[in-house]
């Protein structure tokens, strides 16, 4: 772990953040009933990480320096999606007796989620050859 590394993660972590927040206030309108905005960015974070992941592996057509990879993939990606603010949110409308709406946050966070990792490490791959792998350190892995 160099300082320059340290300073990709953290730049990148800024911008997810950033970006987090701008789209989380952009939603508002419509999140009365559900965290939508939380549900889009846990969403599109899931793509990204999926996508890149795969597209940038050291050994496929489109490489990418470990730097760049940790500034997406643990920076900007672990920024922005927001499982804490998830939790909390499911949380309040636990506590708020929302128990429907809780189980739709939950249900469509998870499988969209999981869902959109899919959906992005299968058009990388097909993007790099057919490529399987997602994490090529362990830091990676926990992204």
């Amino acid at each position: 772990m160099s300082f320059t590394t340290c300073l990709f993660v953290m730049i990148g972590g800024a911008l997810g953040t950033l970006a987090r927040y701008v789209i989380a206030v952009l939603a508002l309108p419509i999140s009365s009933q559900l965290p939508l905005g939380t549900i889009v960015i846990n969403i599109v974070g899931s793509f990204v990480i999926g996508f890149f992941g795969t597209l940038t592996l050291a050994h496929g057509r489109y490489p990418a320096p470990e730097n760049l990879r940790l500034f997406v993939m643990v920076g900007v990606c672990g920024g922005f999606t927001t499982f804490s603010s998830f939790s909390l949110q499911t949380l309040d409308l636990l506590r708020a007796g929302a128990l429907g709406r809780a189980l739709a946050n939950v249900v469509l966070s998870v499988v969209l989620c999981v869902l959109a990792v899919s959906a992005g490490h299968l058009l990388a791959a097909r993007l790099n050859g057919g490529e399987p792998a997602i994490a090529q350190i362990a830091i990676e892995e926990e992204a």
